[in-house]
């Protein structure tokens, strides 16, 4: 579970060049300074971007209830919105992300791309089926109400554990749990769990992971969402997906298989990834996403507005 769930480092400053370290570098190069080849890379493509929440947007906090991003970078990913199609892809409930981020330019899927909706106002880089709403496992919600409730009672002898109902989908969250109480709290979950043999348990930052046993996850919602958008058998797009956990493992295998886009992996510790790029805090994901909309608006002003993409003119 500590491997799992690394300490987050509260230094803003860079880690130190350790041997493992820069070796993780060269095979997931940051995207900030790699800026250049990714713009490259959409030369005459539609870029399509996919974002988690938590880790990503907004930083780990101790209570989930208050992961709020901020004014900064809410005006960051409304103005890629304004120029990219973008959607927020989370474990969360998606009426709770959409409160977090409260932008309704964008597309939203919660659960873990279980519960998908299009946005209620569209901006001119969307095409496709614009009204699309999607929920997988609408059978199981009886059910996760159901364990949701068992696990409250069950966990709350564990001082700091936190049980979020987010719809299709459960957490655990354990942060504020005292380590060695961990294995403990895992115990429970999974004693709970052996009498739902419908659904799985994975495990996240300091998190465990209640989801039905359907083949859906954050890698079907990104190809759901390009489908939606028309773009499935599209050759001229660039899907860029980023995110911190190991739910977002699936997406960047999506892309990697596909051969088309690029994962960035949100991380300050080097860890097994399906990613191309890094980026190290939100921070710099606020930063690479405020870099790619200036570049790509001054690349295009040069050629025309035709630099990337026919969805802009």
């Amino acid at each position: 579970m500590r491997a799992s769930s690394p300490t987050r480092i509260k230094s803003t400053a860079s880690l130190p060049e350790t041997e493992e370290r820069s070796s993780w570098i060269l095979h997931h190069p940051s995207a900030l300074h790699n800026l250049e080849q990714i713009i490259s890379a959409s030369r005459g493509k539609q870029i399509v971007m996919f974002l988690d929440y938590d880790g990503t947007l907004s930083p780990i906090v101790q209570d989930p209830d208050r992961a709020f991003m901020s004014r900064e970078m809410r005006e960051v990913v409304k103005d890629v919105a304004r120029y990219f199609p973008t959607a927020i892809v989370t474990g969360r409930c998606r009426d709770k992300v959409y409160s977090f981020v409260r932008l309704a330019e964008l597309y939203y899927a919660g659960s873990h791309g279980m519960d998908i909706k299009a946005p209620s106002k569209h901006s001119k880089c969307h095409r496709g089926n614009k009204t699309v709403i999607f929920q997988a496992g609408t059978e199981f919600l009886p059910m996760i109400n159901e364990v949701y409730k068992v696990l409250v009672n069950k966990t709350s002898s564990i001082p700091g554990a936190k049980v979020e109902n987010n719809k299709f989908c459960l957490s655990v969250h354990f942060r504020c749990v005292e380590e060695k109480r961990w294995a403990a709290l895992a115990e429970q979950v999974k004693e709970v769990l052996s009498a739902y043999p419908q659904l799985k348990l994975t495990q996240g930052r300091k998190v465990f992971e209640i989801r039905p046993t359907i083949k859906w996850d954050k890698g079907k919602a990104l190809e759901f969402l390009l489908e939606s958008l028309g773009y499935a058998n599209s050759n001229d797009i660039l899907p860029v997906y980023i995110g911190d956990d190991q739910t977002d493992e699936d997406a960047f295998k999506v892309l990697r298989d596909r051969g088309q886009g690029f994962g960035i992996l949100v991380s300050k510790v080097a860890k097994k990834t399906n990613a191309a790029y890094s980026l190290q805090e939100p921070s710099e994901v606020k930063e690479f996403l405020r870099q790619l909309v200036v570049e790509w608006k001054r690349l295009s002003s040069l050629q025309g507005g035709q630099y990337i993409g026919r969805a802009h003119m």
